[in-house]
């Protein structure tokens, strides 16, 4: 029982840093190429302005208990659940509030693919440049520290407002993002103008010139680059931040529990919903810092077998090959 697979979009960084635009910018892409987006918010006190940028024809889904955490976690599901049963959208875009932590969004989202087929595409922090470099001078608080956080969790960083510092500053925020995240590509940007092709593309495209780190730092990719140079790059870290496999078939939990004792330490949390071709019933399998646990479940309705995995820049492929290795019984 296959539904369509949703793609998820992310969109992550602090009130004033460009979101918004990138939102409208993303939609109309998705609109023109005849794809109907829908947009779920949890900004707090923005929405109604948001709601007039974004345009009656499309669907939005309002959280307004203003983050998205533990608290939320079911809420997002269901937000999530209904937008797709109603809109049946092509695409979906996550707009986090400044003020959340995107690990926590990941982690509600991963929570929400056990019950819907949805995946997460791309995480993309926006970041104002002047703002950063200040927060950076400062070096303490709380917002240094998520900002820290917001870029740390990316997929995609875009480095916005950079009419507003000097080259030199340009080329030193590029350097501290690149500290912080050393495999997510980076765009430096003005209001967010960017080709949105490279902002749809899976986040799976891997600079080749890691190894001239500075060089490397000081050009963040141009606007010049065209999508089909970007293909190019060989996919050896595939630095997506959550990886969700659906399963055809049960599998045995033998092999499945040695998988799980192999996992990279870069994955740190793991969910699923698993049926197992040894046992009779199906488990709700959790796994967070390297204990696992298994729940006889016995769900309502028809759900699809499906484990998820959260992490750090882990290779998403050497997980997709484990499993499918185990779906055909190697």
């Amino acid at each position: 029982m296959h539904h369509q697979v949703t793609p998820i979009y992310i969109l992550s960084g602090f009130l004033g840093s460009g979101k918004t635009t990138l939102l409208s910018r993303m939609l109309s892409y998705w609109k023109e190429r005849g794809l109907k987006p829908a947009v779920v918010m949890n900004e707090i006190g923005e929405v109604n302005i948001e709601g007039m940028i974004i345009g009656q024809d499309v669907p939005t889904a309002e959280m307004l208990s203003g983050c998205i955490c533990c608290s939320i976690r079911a809420d997002l599901t269901s937000e999530l659940a209904l937008l797709i049963q109603k809109e049946q959208p092509d695409v979906i875009i996550i707009e986090a509030t400044g003020a959340a932590n995107p690990m926590e969004i990941l982690d509600a989202v991963a929570e929400a693919s056990l019950y819907i087929p949805i995946d997460v595409k791309n995480l993309i922090t926006v970041v104002d440049s002047a703002h950063l470099l200040h927060l950076h001078e400062e070096q303490k608080g709380k917002t240094y520290r998520l900002m820290q956080e917001q870029i740390r969790c990316a997929s995609l960083l875009i480095l916005n407002k950079i009419d507003r510092v000097s080259e030199d500053q340009q080329t030193k925020a590029a350097n501290i993002v690149r500290g912080w995240n050393s495999l997510a590509d980076i765009i430096p940007a003005v209001r967010c103008d960017v080709n949105p092709e490279l902002l749809s593309a899976e986040a799976s495209v891997m600079p080749e010139a890691l190894g001239s780190e500075a060089q490397h730092s000081e050009h963040p990719h141009g606007n010049s680059v065209s999508g089909e140079e970007k293909h190019i790059h060989h996919h050896t870290h595939d630095h997506v931040m959550s990886c969700t496999y659906y399963l055809k078939k049960p599998i045995d939990s033998v092999a499945f529990e040695e998988l799980i004792s192999e996992l990279p330490r870069e994955i740190y949390r793991a969910k699923g919903i698993i049926s197992f071709s040894d046992t009779a019933s199906r488990f709700l399998f959790q796994y967070a810092y390297r204990e696992s646990d298994y729940m006889k479940i016995n769900p309502q309705g028809e759900l699809s077998d499906v484990v998820v995995f959260i992490g750090e820049h882990f290779s998403k492929s050497w997980v997709e090959d484990r499993l499918f290795k185990l779906e055909q019984g190697e």
